[in-house]
């Protein structure tokens, strides 16, 4: 199973906020780049990386993206998620090098958008994210629920060609309470890699999304306040009992 450490970038620092939201954040340093270093030198095989800015649609960090993909789009590979809603979007962090781009709310709202990404640029490049909250997509940097079910948004999707879906529950994001297992088991039957997000705490999560057959796991909070290293997330990951 991929374990992908996450760099949530808002004003140029890494950052991460409690289940979405903007007034609940926490800062965890003010180089994203040396963040995404220090996790090559631990091991890391991927590194998942938002544009909270962008997200949110109160600005961007487009210099520190560069960086990041810069520094490592060589050494190992890159996932960039945040307020992709447009084709040039993914193309430009696609040609900087990024690994695949996550695309969330376009999907959820342009039923033609996926189709016409995957034919243009390869499932093999994108993802779709879907962030539930109380089962229903959230979109626009979560600040807003639509009317769509993640179940039915993933059908659609995985039907369009998506190979990859990224599945967050959002009143577990940051919150250290363990992620919804079973809400990301559930979409395995669709027929994409199921990667799970949100709410890990320590490599007893990361293991059993691993035991459960989930193809990949986020986790952000619980590397930053040292709950576990890299490599023990790692090891996690890989089924591996605890040493």
């Amino acid at each position: 199973m991929d374990l992908l450490p996450a760099i949530d970038i808002r004003n140029g620092r890494v950052v991460r906020l409690s289940q979405g939201e903007r007034a609940r954040q926490t800062v965890y340093g003010d180089d994203p780049v040396a963040v995404a270093e220090r996790f090559l030198e631990e091991g890391a095989r991927w590194i998942h990386v938002v544009d909270l800015d962008r997200a949110f649609g109160t600005g961007e960090n487009l210099a520190v993206v560069h960086l990041i993909a810069g520094r490592m789009a060589t050494k190992l590979r890159l996932e960039l998620g945040g307020g992709l809603r447009s084709k040039d979007l993914i193309r430009e962090a696609l040609d900087l090098g990024f690994a695949r781009a996550v695309i969330g709310t376009a999907a959820a709202i342009e039923p033609d958008f996926v189709p016409e990404m995957l034919a243009e640029l390869g499932a093999a490049h994108l993802a779709v994210g879907i962030d539930a909250r109380n089962g229903l997509v959230a979109v626009r940097g979560w600040t807003e629920t639509s009317t769509t079910r993640a179940e039915d948004l993933a059908r659609r999707v995985v039907q369009d060609g998506m190979e990859t879906v990224i599945y967050t529950d959002i009143s577990r994001d940051g919150m250290l309470t363990g992620p919804d297992l079973a809400g990301a088991v559930s979409l395995r039957p669709l027929g994409a890699r199921v990667i799970v997000s949100g709410g890990i705490a320590g490599s007893s999560d990361i293991r059993a999304a691993c035991e459960a057959g989930l193809d990949g796991a986020i986790v952000g909070r619980a590397l930053y306040e040292g709950r576990l290293t890299l490599p023990e997330a790692l090891l996690a990951a890989a089924c591996s009992p605890p040493s």
